[in-house]
């Protein structure tokens, strides 16, 4: 039995070392996320793989994701994935609030720092808005129902160090820090800036050649 496993691995050990450090690159270095839900309309929509970027906050242990040396932290308007202990599952959000930030929000209009944020050209679709919204600085597309919802008001919150508040773009249908609370620093394992690659649900699951390689 030995000599026929040790036999395998001779015949096989390029392919073998190749899944090794494709495992180990997926880990520690880049990964593609499937996102199967609507929580990130308009900016993600169910059925894209989106590029992880596990470089873009921390060098990490491959696997176990411990991170070795800390490149950068997070900013406002970052795309992060991060595994959720709440949850229990890995999520998609987009930062709202960094450590140090007051964050509320008023019928889904945001008070950040005591500043209330800007919003523009907004566009009626059936029952939600989708509106242009400022994160001072950082613009994106964002949906919101016209007749607001349960997740449509939260009073101020302060972030403390090494947490971060993180909500969907689709606002009136996300399960983020409005639910789960703030993100700790180390479940946040990259960022997205990036699909891959796209396929539509409710079209057979046709490639959405349109989303290949798409900027988020």
């Amino acid at each position: 039995m030995i000599i026929k496993l040790t036999k395998m691995y001779k015949h096989n050990r390029g392919t073998l070392l190749f899944i090794a450090l494709m495992c180990v690159f997926r880990s520690a270095v880049a990964d593609w996320n499937e996102v199967p839900t609507g929580s990130m309309l308009p900016t993600i929509v169910e059925g894209d793989r989106i590029l992880v970027n596990k470089l873009a906050y921390d060098v990490s242990t491959p696997f176990v994701h411990h991170s070795l040396y800390k490149l950068a932290d997070p900013m406002r308007g970052d795309i992060i994935v991060f595994d959720s202990a709440v949850s229990e599952k890995r999520l998609v959000k987009r930062v709202i609030g960094v450590p140090g930030d007051t964050v509320a929000l008023i019928d889904n209009v945001l008070f950040i720092n005591d500043k209330q944020i800007d919003y523009e050209d907004s566009a009626n679709k059936d029952d939600f808005c989708e509106i242009t919204e400022d994160l001072l600085g950082v613009k994106h597309r964002i949906l919101v129902a016209n007749n607001g919802s349960g997740l449509s008001n939260f009073s101020a919150v302060d972030i403390p160090s090494n947490y971060y508040l993180a909500m969907g773009d689709n606002r009136d249908n996300s399960a983020d820090s409005r639910v789960i609370g703030l993100i700790p620093r180390d479940e946040i394992i990259g960022r997205a800036k990036q699909v891959v690659m796209s396929l539509n649900y409710d079209n057979y699951y046709l490639p959405r050649s349109q989303r290949f390689m798409h900027d988020l």
